[in-house]
């Protein structure tokens, strides 16, 4: 459900819900299933949500960088 907020934002346009949409799903699959040693995550979804978030909030319009982007700034957090 859209509020009114949601409605009148540029970054949830339905445009910037697709792209937010795909930059999650390619961050996921690269990196939501790598396991350290231990079998805990080397990658949290925490990290992987903000950093598509981010990412089309930036204004990017495609996901060309987003994987360098999530290895320099967020990979570490």
């Amino acid at each position: 459900m859209m509020t009114m907020a949601t409605q009148t934002d540029w970054r949830y346009s339905e445009e910037r819900m697709e792209l937010r949409q795909k930059a999650y799903t390619l961050l996921l699959g690269k990196f939501g299933s790598q396991l350290d040693k231990n079998g805990e995550p080397v990658y949290t979804m925490r990290t992987i949500t903000e950093c598509a978030h981010d990412w089309v909030s930036q204004g990017n319009v495609n996901t060309s960088g987003l994987i360098e982007c999530y290895l320099e700034y967020y990979s570490n957090v």
